[in-house]
């Protein structure tokens, strides 16, 4: 189910895809703070967590053949306090050299896995006018 991306490197799921592209365009399943032996990043550290979503979307792009600057959009979810967000946000920031997608930044009160404190969804479109 996940060939192209336990190819890469991403942690094997069972019951779904990491992405599917259709056309320009990647449709991805949000990416949690997972390495490639399927363990939770940063336990406790939204930062961390963020980073390691950052990098494992990376990854999927590559995968794909898309592109950091293909990203048109995302979603970040984060579990905790105002301290969480921030600190999720700034690294973010960071990974992006403070020239973030549009992006939004929401706090909920979980997420999937026991110990994760970030989620990040992305809207992916290769423009193919440039």
């Amino acid at each position: 189910m996940n060939e192209i991306e336990a190819a890469v490197g991403l942690p094997k799921t069972s019951n779904y895809r990491y992405a599917k592209q259709i056309g320009n365009q990647l449709y991805v399943a949000g990416q949690v703070p997972h390495d490639t032996n399927a363990q939770l990043v940063g336990k406790d550290d939204p930062s961390a967590q963020a980073t390691q979503c950052l990098h494992n979307l990376h990854t999927l792009l590559g995968a794909y053949n898309f592109t950091q600057a293909d990203i048109q959009q995302l979603v970040v979810y984060v579990v905790g306090e105002q301290a969480n967000l921030l600190a999720a946000w700034g690294a973010i920031a960071t990974w992006f050299a403070n020239q973030v997608p549009p992006a939004t930044l929401l706090g909920v009160c979980r997420l999937g896995y026991p110990d994760q404190l970030v989620e990040i969804d992305a809207t992916i479109i290769r423009d193919t006018q440039v």
